[in-house]
């Protein structure tokens, strides 16, 4: 097989890599974000009423909202898809943040990281698989 060829066959099957592992890692934050919610001390609700499901449906999807009922405070997550809710109310709400912000700390530690990683191996701004290399290809 002819050299180009098979750079470019190596680069597709890396991009073909990136593209999977940066789908499964979206996958992997909404399912944190459900999972930080029941770590903070949230229920899951699933809907009795025909009214109950209509109500989960107009809210906004991925969010949090603040809900008043019965004179008191609620935060509701919907989960429209499952067709469930997640409800805690202030403690709980504040909690989640707490939670958040420390995943989100430590997410940014991870990266932080896999950069000095990359770096240390050669691999920032593109050395390990172009380079030189792709000089010859003009």
């Amino acid at each position: 097989m002819h050299p180009i060829l098979r750079r470019f066959g190596f680069v597709g099957s890396m991009a073909l890599a990136v593209v999977a592992v940066s789908c499964s890692s979206m996958q992997t934050q909404v399912q944190s974000k459900e999972d930080l919610l029941v770590a903070a001390g949230f229920q899951v609700i699933v809907p009795k009423t025909s009214a109950q499901q209509q109500k989960l449906q107009t809210l906004p999807a991925d969010r949090v909202t603040l809900v008043q009922f019965g004179g008191k405070t609620y935060y509701v997550f919907p989960d429209a898809p499952h067709n469930q809710a997640y409800v805690g109310g202030p403690a709980q709400f504040q909690s989640y943040l707490q939670l958040r912000l420390a995943n989100k700390l430590a997410n940014e530690n991870l990266e932080a990281a896999e950069m000095n990683r990359d770096a240390s191996l050669g691999w920032g701004g593109w050395g390990g698989w172009g380079g030189a290399g792709w000089v010859r290809l003009r």
